[in-house]
């Protein structure tokens, strides 16, 4: 297995930047990155806090998380980029292009869209759930990707279909997900943090992506807010029997969703 590095950059045209999800890594893009960099200059990050990222620094806000990525589109000398990103990356990705450094966004199931005031405590817990179990699971990974239960178990919460993802990516977001060191300080943060969006402030076209099937962002009330308050006349594309992670269940049609966005 390739190792869990701290960003991925490759491909030519405008940039675009990829966010991931909570206790991910950039290699959840593995399967859309052919199609986007024949396109575009991709830089998929790891964010700070998750397995072979940047160590935290500070209250890892969401604030300060779009912080650590606008550092790093200014390293890359970027000044705007297409964004797209999946759950926690999809909520970076709108704050970004609240601050101006969007020209364009799809947001894959993004975090932060449940109702006001109800504050997603058993959505934490679960995560919390999650790393204990797959850090236990970690060095016995091999012998989890030995059987089709096992492979389910794996991506249960992000995909409905399993079947055709290789097994250096699985392995990739078992151990992505037991080695995500910052994961309880970033747990404890995300019930302290208010998850507002600034929606007026955002500029650039934006479209929002659901799967019907979303087990760990359920659709449509976890996108109550983005749909009612936020981002009502966003492009807002719902897909029929597809999990939290479309990057992984349907990856043409997701990247298909970008190119799509990015230059129609």
């Amino acid at each position: 297995m390739r190792p869990l590095t701290a960003q991925h950059r490759g491909g030519a045209g405008p940039p675009l930047v990829l966010l991931h999800g909570f206790l991910d890594t950039w290699r959840t893009w593995e399967l859309v990155l052919p199609a986007l960099e024949r396109r575009h200059e991709v830089l998929a990050p790891t964010l700070p806090g998750h397995a072979g990222g940047p160590a935290l620094d500070g209250e890892p806000s969401t604030a300060a998380l779009a912080d650590a990525v606008e550092a790093l589109m200014d390293v890359a000398g970027m000044t705007t980029a297409h964004l797209a990103g999946n759950s926690l990356g999809g909520f970076l990705a709108l704050l970004l292009a609240a601050r101006g450094r969007a020209e364009s966004v799809v947001a894959f199931s993004p975090a932060g869209g449940w109702p006001a005031g109800g504050r997603p405590d058993a959505l934490f817990a679960e995560q919390r759930a999650l790393h204990a179990q797959a850090r236990a699971l970690a060095p016995r990974v091999d012998a989890v990707l030995a059987t089709p239960q096992g492979r389910r178990r794996l991506t249960e919460r992000l995909t409905v279909r399993s079947e055709h993802l290789p097994d250096g990516l699985l392995a990739a977001q078992l151990l992505g997900v037991a080695r995500a060191d910052g994961a309880a300080a970033m747990l404890d943060a995300a019930a302290r943090d208010p998850w507002t969006l600034d929606a007026a402030a955002i500029g650039c076209p934006v479209r929002i992506v659901w799967g019907t099937e979303d087990r760990l962002l359920p659709w449509p009330h976890a996108a109550e807010r983005f749909r009612r308050d936020w981002l009502p006349h966003a492009d807002w594309v719902v897909l029929d029997d597809v999990g939290h992670a479309p990057q992984l269940d349907v990856p043409l049609e997701a990247a298909q969703l970008v190119l799509g966005w990015t230059s129609p």
